[in-house]
């Protein structure tokens, strides 16, 4: 029997070929609820909602030709779809311990890189706990996928009908033609890069400027891509803290307490920042202030992070695949002032307005993926080895949603680091509320509640100054993380409707890191009359 196939792109190739035992390649989510889910009716929806994704039930292979999507011959779904209980009391402490230890346990790669587990016992109602390769998509589409699995009501939420959808990779080549139109000059010979790599491979470990010339000459000039293809080759480490370091195989999970939306919104507003400047910032001052208790030096310090940018064309959220690119923001953590701390974050930011980091990245990614695994691998140390986070900030839906009857209460989610990268940090918006999450490597930081716990901290003293500040007077144009021409245009929005059977988000973000504009907010009630 013929067993039928798909090519993996390069980009995909490149995430499953990440996959280490010090650094899993997963993405790794958890939703709560206050009933008991059903495992028959979670079951249910997955075979029709999630299986919908005809992708979801292929493995992925690797031969000497390359990496394949090939039809599991054996695929049962209950292989994928698991329940279990918390023990003790069932509470916060109990289900971080055991996303954690799913955190640091490989999927099977002899089936499909899924898994759903049913937690019951969590403080009365039920967990579930979901991961997902990053080779099959990024976080903008899994958010979709996920959010396919939800709707508006209760009863909404229990529908099977569902059409299957084509995860096929046909329109890959427009793809590509419309991110790259406005650099077609620069990347004519952007081909040659897996080539002119292999025979600079070990250059281009032990001699960054005789990478970047290399790079420089297989891309040719224009629009400042050389420019671009320097900077990333010639970075330099960012600051040497205890948040660098040998990694090993357990990791840690951890959540803060929600923080109010239309809160940071209006912060955002008074002090002229965008949302994502006063997240970032507060992520820089929690990072501070951990460091100062274990009392290590904090000044000058700059913990560089790796931000994902979305470079979808509008409409693409839906479909699967690995459709980003990355940037490198240095978090001022060795700044003391809050508000300085902000401002200083926020022009780092607009500097990185119109960089070509996040397309360079991308290419870069897809052409070591279709080249030997030993370039990526130098290509990946490389990179990773200049930071010390990766920081998404994914948008969710802004009003509350079912899945298999029952409302979800909370969301989380925690990205995958790569390389020599050993935390990640996580936001996600849901129904009015911001969450974060945080993992680390335990040999970094055994505990990343100690993290988790200062944001919290971080949020009542930017709101206090923002009090204090005279409204009206810092209020300027905001910039997103980064505007990359010819990708998504749309503005920095994204809802879901809860309407209908399925929850959707209504417009994609230009960055996987960044929330919902803070465009017409109304002041809280906290804030009013003071």
């Amino acid at each position: 029997m013929t067993i039928k196939r798909e090519r993996i792109s390069g980009v995909d190739t490149a995430w499953l070929r990440m996959e280490h035992p010090t650094n899993l390649m997963m993405i790794v989510g958890v939703m709560m609820f206050e009933a008991k889910l059903d495992l028959e009716a979670v079951k249910r929806i997955i075979a029709s909602r999630f299986l919908a994704y005809r992708r979801f039930r292929q493995k992925a292979v690797q031969d000497a030709t390359g990496a394949w999507w090939e039809e599991d011959a054996d695929f049962d779904i209950d292989s994928h779809v698991h329940r279990t209980g918390l023990p003790g009391r069932g509470g916060k402490a109990e289900l971080e311990a055991f996303v954690s230890d799913l955190a640091s346990t490989p999927l099977d790669f002899a089936k499909p890189l899924w898994q759903f587990h049913v937690v019951d016992n969590y403080q009365g109602g039920s967990a579930l706990v979901i991961r997902i390769h990053h080779c099959y998509a990024d976080g903008i589409a899994l958010v979709q996928v996920l959010l396919s699995l939800t709707a508006g009501t209760p009863e909404a939420s229990l529908e099977t009908e569902t059409e299957e959808i084509d995860t096929a990779d046909t329109a890959d080549a427009d793809f590509w033609g419309q991110i790259l139109k406005p650099v077609a000059g620069a990347l004519e010979n952007a081909g040659r890069i897996g080539k002119d790599l292999a025979g600079q491979a070990r250059a281009f470990a032990a001699n960054p400027q005789a990478a970047s010339d290399t790079l420089q000459g297989a891309l040719g000039k224009g629009l400042g891509f050389a420019g671009e293809i320097a900077k990333l080759a010639t970075m330099g480490q960012d600051s040497q803290t205890r948040f660098k370091g040998a990694l090993g195989v357990r990791k840690r999970v951890a959540w803060a307490d929600p923080l109010p939306l239309d809160e940071v919104k209006v912060m955002g507003k008074a002090l002229g920042c965008s949302i994502n400047d006063v997240l970032l910032s507060m992520v820089a001052g929690a990072l501070r202030d951990y460091l100062e208790e274990h009392g290590d030096p904090v000044d000058d310090v700059n913990i560089r992070a790796v931000v994902p940018v979305n470079l979808r064309p509008g409409g693409d959220g839906h479909k699967l695949g690995n459709r980003f690119g990355l940037v490198f923001l240095d978090l001022p953590v060795g700044v003391d002032h809050p508000l300085e701390r902000l401002y200083e974050l926020r022009r780092r930011m607009r500097e990185l307005k119109g960089s070509y980091q996040p397309l360079l990245a991308l290419g870069l990614l897809n052409a070591v993926g279709y080249g030997p695994r030993v370039i990526q691998e130098q290509v990946t140390h490389l990179l990773g080895q200049n930071a010390s986070a990766v920081m998404t900030n994914v948008p969710g839906p802004a009003a509350p949603l079912y899945f298999a009857g029952e409302r979800i209460t909370e969301q989380n989610f925690w990205v995958p680091q790569s390389g020599s990268i050993g935390m990640g940090v996580s936001i996600l918006s849901y129904d009015g509320r911001i969450q974060f999450g945080v993992i680390t490597d335990v040999g970094l930081v055994p505990d990343p509640n100690e993290i988790v716990g200062r944001f919290g901290d971080e949020y009542n003293k930017l709101m206090w100054l923002t009090l204090m500040s005279p409204w009206g007077e810092n209020q300027e144009e905001e910039a997103p993380v980064t505007q990359v021409s010819g990708a998504s245009s749309g503005e920095h929005k994204t809802r879901a409707k809860a309407k209908g059977t399925t929850a959707k988000l209504s417009k994609n973000s230009q960055a996987e890191g960044e929330a919902p504009a803070p465009d017409a907010a109304p002041i809280p009630k906290r804030f009013r009359n003071l």
